[in-house]
């Protein structure tokens, strides 16, 4: 008889949600498998051109869902933060299929492509994220690391210090607001406000 290595093992209980792809079923935080959401910090722009908090609005829904439903995940893998990788079910439906189609989730089409038609599918019918511009939950991540996206939405004004040593701010809509990073260990930083700026020594950017 060959015992299943425990790493590997499937997993059922009560679902607590950490956010829209991540889950702890009972004592095993999991993430679901083949899919990819906003992170709880990130923001959406609508057609008017609002920034509006789509990370935690996809966190709040995928809670009102699943927050003490009981699940069955099939791990697997393990993924580099500990967490088991599973496709989970709630009373027989494929959570990951359920969120990608309502557009609260995107295929995670590095990993997996099980909702690839899901997703298109949701696209086509602009159901919920897809009625916004999102960017790619991966592609903010990186940018987040190299300093390009607030931690803080509130404080977005980005503080930067160019070669020669001039203290310059940027505003979100700005040129080069996107592609501007900030390094707080040389002395960068972000702001909440533009009077906050312009009293620590920096200038706006002109364009």
């Amino acid at each position: 008889m060959v015992v299943p290595s425990l790493s590997l093992a499937d997993f059922s209980g009560r679902v607590n949600v950490i956010d829209a792809d991540t889950i702890d079923v009972d004592d095993v935080r999991g993430c679901i498998h083949g899919t990819d959401a906003p992170e709880k910090a990130q923001t959406c722009q609508s057609e008017q051109n609002l920034n509006w908090a789509c990370g935690e609005w996809v966190n709040q829904q995928v809670r009102v869902r699943l927050q003490g439903q009981r699940a069955t995940c099939k791990r697997v893998d393990t993924d580099k933060y500990g967490r088991a990788v599973a496709p989970c079910f709630v009373n027989g439906e494929d959570i990951g299929c359920a969120l990608v189609s309502d557009g609260l989730a995107f295929a995670y089409r590095k990993y997996s492509m099980a909702y690839d038609l899901d997703e298109k599918g949701a696209a086509v019918n602009d159901r919920g994220l897809h009625s916004s511009r999102v960017q790619d939950p991966a592609q903010y991540r990186k940018t987040l690391a190299k300093g390009r996206i607030p931690p803080d939405r509130n404080c977005a004004i980005k503080g930067k210090i160019s070669s020669s040593g001039k203290r310059i701010y940027h505003v979100a809509g700005q040129r080069f607001y996107e592609q501007t990073g900030i390094n707080t260990n040389k002395g960068e930083r972000w702001f909440c406000s533009a009077d906050e700026a312009v009293k620590a020594g920096w200038r706006r950017a002109r364009r």
